[in-house]
C-alpha cells in the first residue's frame, strides 16, 4: 500500500515526504524524500528503528520493500520511466528497467512484479523479472490504481475497468488471464485493496461514503460499510488486518474508520417484548417498503472502531498490525509522523493513541538491526549479484519494443549460474532456476 504526498510540512522542500508506503505483511515502512529514501522496522512501539537509508538516488517518489527481505523497488522523479530494483543490505543493483511513459505504481509479491502506468500494465516475473505479459487495452488510469494480492499461490491483480464508473477488473497474475470484472460502485474508484489470502477485495469510491468487499474469484458482494453521510471525502488508504476480521480505511479527514468483518444471519434473534425491541421489529420492516437505496442505507454497517487524528486535509495511509502481540492501528501522514493506536477487538469504540514517531529524523543509528542477529546463511542469489565476477559480463537485449519494457545494460554473468538461488531468506523469496537464455522469450500482450 502505498501514497503519494502531497502536502510540504514545515521544514522546507527537503523535509518534505514524497511518499510512504508498508511492505506486504505490514512489518516495515519505506518513505521517499528530496534526499532519498529510509526503511524502518515496526518491531516496537517504543521506539522506530531504521533498517536502511540511502542519499543516492534523489527526489524518490515510489519505494516498494519485498516483505522483510533485502529487495526494495524505487523509482525517482529524476527518471520517472525507470524502475530500479535493488538489494540494500549488499549495497548493489540487481536490475532496471525503462518504460514508455511515468511510472505511477509498483506493487509486488513472492511471485510478481506489477508496473504500472497511466494506460498499460506490466507483469514480471520477480524471480527472474522476466516481462511475463503485458495489459495495454485498459482505460486511462491517471492515479496508478492497482492491488495485487500478496498471496503468491494466486497474485490476483485488480484494476480499474472504467474512467467513468467503478468498475474493477479482475486478473489471475498466474495464469494471465482476466478472470472476472465487478461492478463495484456508480462513481470511479479510490481504493481497492485485496486480503491476505486474496479470498476478498474492497473497494471504495471517489465519494468515500460506502465501502464494499466482494468474494474473490467470483466477485459476489459480501460487505457492504458506510463511512458516513454527512460528506464526501478522499479515500486515501484502505487494508485489511492480516487475520481478515477487520478492515481500516482512511481519508483527508480527521478519522481512520475501522469495520468488522463478520457474517450477518439471514434471520435475526428474537428481540426481547420491550418497548425498544418492538421499535426494533418496525424498523426493519418498514425497509422491505422504502425505496432501494433508502433501505440499503439503513442497512450499511457502520464502523466498529474509529481513530482520531488531530489533522485533517493531509495524506495519509493505514494499517492494521500486531506489535508485540497486541493489535494496534498504525497511521502514516505526510506531515511526517507515524501515529500507533492501541485496538481492543472486543471493545471498539474510539482506538487510544499511545504514541507518535517522527519519519523525518535519524532513525536508528545501527544499520539493519533485524538482520544483525540473524545466523549466517548459505550463498544467496542477492550474495551472488553482490559477488564481483572474475569472468565477462554479457548484455542480454530489451525486450519487444512494443511491450515497452528493457532492461537494463548489463547483466553479469554469475546471475544466469545454474542451481537454486534466493535473495535473502527462502521463506521469503522462493528458490528458482535460472538458465542462460532463459530470458529471451517473447513478450506476451493483451
Amino acid at each position: 500500500m502505498e501514497a503519494e504526498a502531497m502536502d510540504v510540512p514545515p521544514g522546507g522542500v527537503e523535509a518534505a515526504l514524497s511518499c510512504f508506503s508498508f511492505n506486504q505483511d505490514c512489518t516495515s515502512l519505506a518513505i521517499g524524500t528530496k534526499a532519498g529514501y529510509k526503511l524502518f522496522s515496526l518491531s516496537s512501539v517504543e521506539q522506530l528503528d531504521q533498517v536502511h537509508g540511502s542519499n543516492e538516488i534523489p527526489d524518490v517518489y515510489i519505494v516498494e520493500r519485498l516483505f522483510s527481505s533485502s529487495l526494495v523497488v524505487v523509482v525517482s522523479h529524476t527518471k520517472p520511466r525507470q524502475m530500479n530494483v535493488y538489494h540494500f543490505k549488499k549495497g548493489t543493483e540487481i536490475c532496471n528497467y525503462s518504460y514508455s511513459s511515468n511510472i505511477l505504481s509498483i506493487r509486488l509479491n513472492r511471485q510478481r512484479l506489477l508496473v504500472c502506468l497511466e494506460e498499460s500494465i506490466y507483469i514480471h516475473n520477480i524471480k527472474d523479472m522476466k516481462l511475463l505479459k503485458t495489459l495495454l487495452d485498459i482505460p486511462a488510469n491517471p492515479t496508478g490504481l492497482c492491488a495485487l494480492s500478496i498471496n503468491h499461490s494466486n497474485s490476483y491483480l485488480a484494476y480499474p475497468g472504467s474512467l467513468t464508473t467503478g468498475e474493477i477488473v479482475l486478473y489471475d497474475g498466474n495464469s494471465l488471464k482476466t478472470v472476472c470484472t465487478i461492478a463495484a460502485h456508480e462513481g470511479t474508484l479510490a481504493a481497492i485493496a485485496f486480503n491476505s489470502s486474496g479470498s476478498k477485495l474492497a473497494s471504495a469510491s471517489e465519494k468515500g461514503t460506502v465501502i464494499r468487499v466482494f468474494s474473490v474469484p467470483d466477485g459476489q458482494k459480501l460487505y457492504e460499510f458506510r463511512r458516513g453521510m454527512k460528506r464526501y471525502v478522499t479515500i486515501s488508504s484502505l487494508v485489511f488486518s492480516m487475520d481478515s476480521q477487520f478492515l481500516c480505511a482512511s481519508s483527508n479527514t480527521e478519522t481512520v474508520h475501522i469495520f468488522k468483518l463478520e457474517h450477518l444471519t439471514t434471520s435475526r434473534p428474537e428481540e426481547p417484548s420491550t418497548w425498544s425491541g418492538y421499535m426494533g421489529k418496525m424498523f426493519m420492516a418498514a425497509t422491505n417498503y422504502l425505496p432501494a437505496q433508502v433501505s440499503d442505507m439503513m442497512n450499511q454497517d457502520r464502523a466498529f472502531a474509529t481513530g482520531r487524528l488531530n489533522f485533517s486535509g493531509q495524506r495519509n495511509i493505514c494499517t492494521l498490525s500486531t506489535i508485540q502481540k497486541l493489535p494496534r492501528l498504525l497511521v502514516a501522514s505526510s506531515s511526517g509522523h507515524l501515529y500507533i493506536y492501541n485496538l481492543d477487538p472486543q471493545d471498539g469504540g474510539e482506538c487510544v493513541l499511545i504514541k507518535t514517531h517522527s519519519l523525518l529524523g535519524s532513525g536508528s543509528t545501527e544499520e539493519n538491526k533485524e538482520n544483525d542477529l540473524r545466523p549466517s546463511l548459505p550463498q544467496t542469489y542477492a550474495a551472488t549479484v553482490a559477488r564481483p565476477s572474475s569472468s565477462a559480463t554479457s548484455t542480454v537485449p530489451g525486450y519487444s519494443e512494443d511491450g515497452g519494457a528493457l532492461r537494463g545494460e548489463v547483466i553479469p554473468e554469475h546471475e544466469f549460474a545454474t542451481g537454486p538461488v534466493c535473495l535473502d531468506d527462502e521463506r521469503e523469496f522462493p528458490p528458482i532456476n535460472l538458465c542462460r537464455g532463459s530470458q529471451k522469450g517473447k513478450t506476451k500482450q493483451s
